[in-house]
């Protein structure tokens, strides 16, 4: 998932935030108001979770459907 969450995180129709703590950092992507995609890291570990569904707005740029 680390290419498609890079795709979603380089949308311009897309927002994104990351906070850090020490050695956590969390990157959250939003479409709109939808968080629709995060990445959590934690010293080496390196995890992604995206919504049911998020592969729609891998192409949202391309398209004016959303």
């Amino acid at each position: 998932m680390k290419t498609e969450f890079d795709d979603l995180r380089k949308n311009s129709l897309h927002q994104y935030q990351t906070d850090s703590n020490g050695d956590k950092q969390v990157v959250k992507i939003y479409f709109g108001e939808l968080l629709i995609a995060k990445m959590i890291k934690l010293k080496k570990s390196i995890r992604y979770f995206g919504i049911k569904g998020y592969q729609q707005y891998l192409v949202a740029d391309e398209s004016s459907d959303h």
